[in-house]
């Protein structure tokens, strides 16, 4: 087994993070963002015979959505508390990840920048694959009011006027915490 000075910087950095119940989300979600995080909170709910808070820093600007409501769905499932932290850009799938730690326990960096919108897939398709794509459009919106809907408290009515609008809405730290998607700013 190697000892930690044998490990490279970087290695390093990642082993104490582990050991510290951290772990960073940076980049575009997708499966090789998210399964990571996925195995690392099966690993940390592996343990159970202590409380502990784990915390899991966001940086992106957002991607694949069914990935999200995926590492939501086990973010849920944990018995123990998540931390979020959003530093740089939450936006889009990764607003509703960082949404989706636990209230009183989300924390908006003071120069970060929030971003939330509709889902949209595309529809360059056939007159009947248009239709199952619209049907799965309205699904996914209404996940996603959903998981707004725990996350922050409010009704569906304001979630779709403030959060989910026809057009994209950016919100600054302070405004997200006003809105119950974050609970503290880092200053």
């Amino acid at each position: 087994m190697k000892k930690l000075e044998e490990f490279n910087a970087e290695d390093r950095i990642d082993l104490k993070l582990l050991e510290n119940s951290t772990y960073f989300i940076n980049g575009e979600i997708d499966e090789n963002t998210i399964g990571p995080v996925v195995k690392w909170l099966i690993y940390e709910n592996l343990d159970v015979s202590k409380e502990k808070t784990l915390t899991l820093y966001i940086n992106s600007t957002g991607g694949d959505l069914y990935q999200a409501f995926g590492l939501i769905d086990v973010m849920r499932a944990s018995p123990h508390k998540i931390r979020c932290i959003g530093i740089g850009a939450v936006m889009s799938a990764a607003f509703l990840i960082f949404a989706s730690g636990d209230r009183g326990q989300r924390y908006a960096a003071k120069n970060t920048s929030f971003m939330c919108h509709q889902f949209t897939e595309s529809m360059d398709s056939k007159y009947h694959d248009l239709k199952a794509t619209m049907k799965e459009n309205d699904t996914c919106n209404e996940r996603m009011v959903a998981v707004l809907k725990e996350a922050t408290g409010l009704s569906p009515s304001v979630i779709k006027k403030k959060l989910l609008p026809a057009s994209d809405v950016y919100l600054t730290a302070q405004e997200v915490v006003d809105l119950n998607v974050a609970d503290h700013i880092l200053e």
